[in-house]
């Protein structure tokens, strides 16, 4: 007789996440919690957003032109939801958390942009997320153009205002004079996978500032999963990894890191460490 193991939280979120074509955003957006509630009913986190939208769609007629459907899902979700960011503590790990965010209203960008996708879309309405540096939009394709909007703030974007936002970033980077390029080529639609990445390395983020190994570890571990190819995770989960003394577990992190690492600037720095680690395991 045997039974079946129930799936871990890093197995479902995996499952999640398995293909692109069926990635169910909200789902694994939510499932990101697990870690830190580990009792938490993702379906009721989905079963709750499904009560916002049939709410929603009671209060505008089933042929609303696309606009209006617009203007009363900003309505209903800003001002008398009151979702909106978590302007005094925006470093909390919480505003990741979809269960706490749905609880609390409050936020980062792409929490509240998850959230506000989801009714939009269920809306019928032509809605994606952006990448924008430094700060997730949300954009909505109508007939006579594109709005984009600040999910922290609800506040509707003109092109003056993005161009404003992005000269830090600009400037930092060295992309201005000749190297500038316009600002419709910083609001392509991100896709799912580019979304929970963003929102697990804001948490890696987070647990790197607070030298929270533990829970940096398990971002990392999803990060790797949503991400094979990022060899960077590894190296990172790794140095994690020696910092918890788990050493064994460092060296196979870290080798796997430098057998994939090419031209990467920090290889030295990367082999010296795993020597001493290997030092200290003989």
């Amino acid at each position: 007789m045997f039974s079946l193991a129930a799936p871990t939280p890093l197995d479902f979120f995996a499952a999640l996440v398995a293909d692109d074509d069926q990635l169910p955003l909200l789902e694994a957006a939510a499932s990101i919690a697990q870690d830190e509630y580990p009792d938490l009913d993702v379906q009721q986190v989905l079963g709750d957003v499904d009560q916002l939208l049939a709410r929603l769609r009671r209060r505008l007629p089933a042929d609303a032109p696309p606009l209006q459907r617009l203007r009363g899902l900003n309505q209903f979700f800003f001002r008398d939801l009151g979702f909106g960011g978590n302007v005094n503590h925006y470093y909390d790990p919480d505003n990741s958390h979809l269960n706490v965010v749905m609880r609390t209203r409050r936020g980062i960008p792409i929490t509240l942009a998850v959230l506000w996708l989801e009714l939009a879309q269920g809306m019928g309405l032509s809605a994606r997320g952006v990448n924008f540096p430094g700060h997730f939009m949300v954009k909505v394709n109508l007939p006579r153009g594109q709005v984009v909007i600040d999910p922290f703030t609800g506040q509707s974007l003109s092109r003056e205002d993005l161009a404003e936002r992005l000269e830090p970033y600009k400037r930092r980077n060295g992309l201005v004079d000749d190297f500038d390029v316009p600002v419709g080529l910083y609001l392509q639609s991100a896709t799912p996978r580019d979304i929970l990445a963003r929102m697990l390395r804001n948490l890696k983020d987070i647990h790197t500032t607070h030298e929270d190994w533990t829970r940096l570890i398990q971002v990392l571990d999803r990060l790797i999963v949503l991400l094979p190819e990022a060899h960077i995770e590894y190296r990172d989960r790794g140095l994690a990894w020696a910092e918890k003394g788990e050493l064994r577990r460092a060296v196979g992190d870290l080798e796997h890191y430098l057998a994939h690492a090419d031209d990467a600037l920090d290889i030295d720095a990367v082999t010296q460490r795993v020597s001493e680690l290997r030092r200290e395991l003989s």
